[in-house]
């Protein structure tokens, strides 16, 4: 599948901008209305790209009602040809890009250029910001794309065939380091491709070999925290031709969620409590009869709620 496209056209192509920044998360607008892409219109991953008042996960996926009035009401239709860049190196078109996919589009690429490398080709810039018509286009969601808990769970149950493809860094994969979730470690089985190693300066490296992580008649569900970083593996992928690929687009944030679902840990033997509060915990969870992955999980779990404190 081609993926990836190097292109300065204003006139073949619409042009998305999906800059962002976590942790600032007016930058990209901000950016947007300083400069963009000539036609260029602008999708913020938290007001566009995700349902922040939904649940699953941190940036939880739209509806397929929400997709259908951001795609009508930026003027576009299955039809078009689109191109999306953000910063460069970045995931957050790869986000854009695999929602027009899921809706149906068959024509949207991702830009190999971040906009200031895209500046620099010669491509023609703006602050105004375009006033399209808006459409009544029909989508037709392409579901096989999409990976919920549910199915994850079925695959995990050996219920469903497939990989799961955790695309955090080694040391969030193995749970020893978790900086944003309440839980550490993995979803069981999962295999490890750090997204970060696709990047290359502000762009994807252009020959990635997958051959140790995953076989190209191998259907995978590609995750990571929140399911925005996990969109770069999975465009990365497609563009190498792996073609039975899901988002689990909730990731590891949403799966930890359920209470019943267990963690995988990379770590010692034994649990380690290192004062007399957590070995009390841990003798309690013992006691109630947690045992293996999920007396880690709850371990940890419990670990961090007195951290909070």
């Amino acid at each position: 599948m081609n993926v990836f496209i190097e292109t300065t056209d204003t006139e073949k192509y619409r042009w998305i901008d999906a800059r962002f920044e976590l942790g600032r998360p007016e930058a990209g607008q901000a950016l947007y209305m300083d400069e963009h892409v000539a036609e260029a219109i602008f999708w913020d991953l938290e007001k566009d790209l995700s349902d922040m008042e939904a649940e699953g996960g941190r940036h939880p996926m739209p509806s397929k009602d929400q997709l259908v009035r951001l795609v009508r009401s930026s003027g576009l239709t299955p039809e078009d040809q689109v191109v999306i860049y953000d910063q460069g190196g970045a995931p957050f078109a790869a986000r854009a890009w695999w929602l027009l996919k899921y809706a149906g589009f068959e024509n949207v690429f991702i830009s190999k250029l971040g906009f200031s490398a895209l500046k620099k080709q010669g491509i023609a810039v703006s602050a105004e910001v375009p006033d399209y018509e808006p459409t009544f286009a029909e989508l037709q969601f392409v579901d096989a794309l999409y990976a919920d808990r549910n199915y994850v769970k079925s695959l995990v149950a050996g219920k469903e065939l497939g990989v799961l493809v955790d695309a955090r860094s080694a040391e969030r994969y193995a749970g020893i380091n978790e900086p944003l979730d309440k839980v550490a470690g993995r979803i069981p089985g999962a295999r490890n491709y750090d997204w970060a190693r696709l990047v290359h300066g502000n762009e994807f490296y252009e020959d990635v070999d997958f051959t140790d992580l995953l076989q190209k008649n191998e259907p995978a569900v590609v995750y990571c925290g929140s399911g925005v970083s996990a969109a770069a593996v999975y465009a990365v992928l497609a563009e190498k031709g792996h073609q039975q690929l899901r988002l689990y687009t909730g990731s590891f944030s949403d799966w930890i969620t359920d209470e019943e679902n267990v963690v995988e840990i990379d770590r010692a033997e034994h649990i380690e409590a290192a004062d007399e509060e957590t070995k009390a915990i841990l003798a309690q969870l013992i006691q109630d009869g947690y045992t293996g992955e999920m007396l880690m999980k709850k371990f940890e779990f419990e670990k961090s709620q007195i951290n909070k404190k």
